[in-house]
């Protein structure tokens, strides 16, 4: 197990390949280990660089009053921890705030920024949504109800034409080996509705691109591509056959999409 020391803890993260370094930011209840599908695939390309945000997988689990800029810090921490003068950032969804964050905050430190299947800021819609996750867990819902019921807004309809598949994911989500606690889910929630940065997202200067899946419900392409207007380097890719869990839907696209990008 391989930890850096931050200011909460500890930081598991992760390396795999050789070239240039991209940092891989996952989302609200994931871990590293939900980029596995394109891991591999990007490695071949990059040195890709994995972590677990903080109140996640195998770093600390203490994420009370989290915010995203905190969560934001925990990653420039991991990437002076390394020495690396400067690298690639993909985040999707709160890791794609999270990465937003640091192009605001620490532009020096980005090359090439990749948001998937993220937004500047919350829509009420979604506040509503993420705060009845959470009312769902303090309820005492069934876990393979209350994972059906994500999964129904982060996965396309082609993930649920195959119902071994979707009882399979919905049982390993619930044996999860490192399983989220709900406070630190709760808490992770509290940081995605408190983020906004679009009074700032004209600061970032970086090439930037915007994936979207083509059938993600929860935050279409519609509702933020104006969120994104600001950004003066801003190109947008729209991914068929995915939904919001675009690199778990269509990983061949999405692989190809980034590694495009980054060999622009």
């Amino acid at each position: 197990m391989t930890k850096v020391k931050t200011s909460n803890g500890g930081l598991y993260y992760k390396e795999y390949g050789n070239g240039l370094p991209l940092i891989l930011i996952a989302g609200l209840g994931s871990d590293s280990v939900s980029w596995l599908p394109v891991i591999i695939n990007l490695s071949k390309n990059f040195r890709v660089i994995t972590f677990d945000n903080r109140g996640v997988g195998r770093s600390s689990l203490d994420n009370s009053n989290i915010t995203i800029e905190d969560m934001a810090d925990d990653c420039v921490e991991l990437i002076n921890h390394l020495g690396l003068p400067s690298v690639n950032l993909l985040g999707h969804s709160m890791g794609g705030m999270i990465a937003m964050n640091i192009a605001i905050r620490y532009p020096e430190l980005v090359d090439k920024l990749i948001l998937a299947a993220t937004t500047p800021v919350i829509s009420n819609r979604n506040i509503h949504l993420l705060n009845d996750w959470v009312l769902f867990l303090k309820s005492r819902m069934d876990k393979h109800l209350w994972f059906k019921n994500m999964f129904y807004w982060i996965f396309s309809p082609k993930f649920f034409e195959d119902e071994m598949l979707f009882n399979q994911a919905v049982t390993m989500a619930v044996n999860y080996r490192y399983p989220q606690s709900d406070i630190s889910f709760e808490n992770q929630v509290k940081a995605i509705i408190a983020f906004n940065c679009l009074p700032s997202i004209n600061e970032i200067k970086t090439n930037t691109l915007v994936i979207n899946g083509e059938q993600d419900i929860l935050f279409p392409s519609i509702e933020t591509k104006d969120g994104f207007a600001d950004i003066q380097n801003c190109n947008t890719k729209i991914i068929s056959n995915a939904a919001h869990s675009i690199h778990m839907d269509n990983p061949v696209d999405f692989i190809e999409t980034v590694v495009d990008f980054l060999h622009e």
